[in-house]
């Protein structure tokens, strides 16, 4: 019988809060030994927020180039988690938090 493995990663597969509640517990606790990891899921986490509050801003000031950016940002968790299966799957990046999203 052959081991199960993640699921094919998407990019529109969603993260719930309660996965980013697991993500932050695990960032918290590796922040010493890791901490580019932290970083990087801190300027994830900003540009997710940016987007997600950034819609009413560019919607009052009719900016609206800025709704494709907005968008992005709002979608900036599950890329990135997108990036690191692959990348993880690829064994070009060892990602230890994946299993919290399961």
């Amino acid at each position: 019988m052959s081991q199960l493995s993640h699921p094919k990663p998407r990019p529109w597969n969603r993260i719930t809060l309660a996965q980013l509640q697991r993500i932050k517990h695990w960032r918290e606790a590796r922040h010493a030994s890791q901490p580019q990891e932290c970083r990087m899921w801190e300027a994830v986490l900003t540009l997710w927020l940016m987007g997600w509050v950034g819609w009413i801003p560019a919607f009052e000031a009719e900016a609206y180039w800025a709704f494709p950016l907005c968008l992005l940002g709002a979608c900036t968790p599950r890329l990135y988690v997108y990036w690191r299966r692959k990348a993880h799957a690829a064994q070009r990046l060892r990602c230890d938090w994946l299993d919290l999203l399961d």
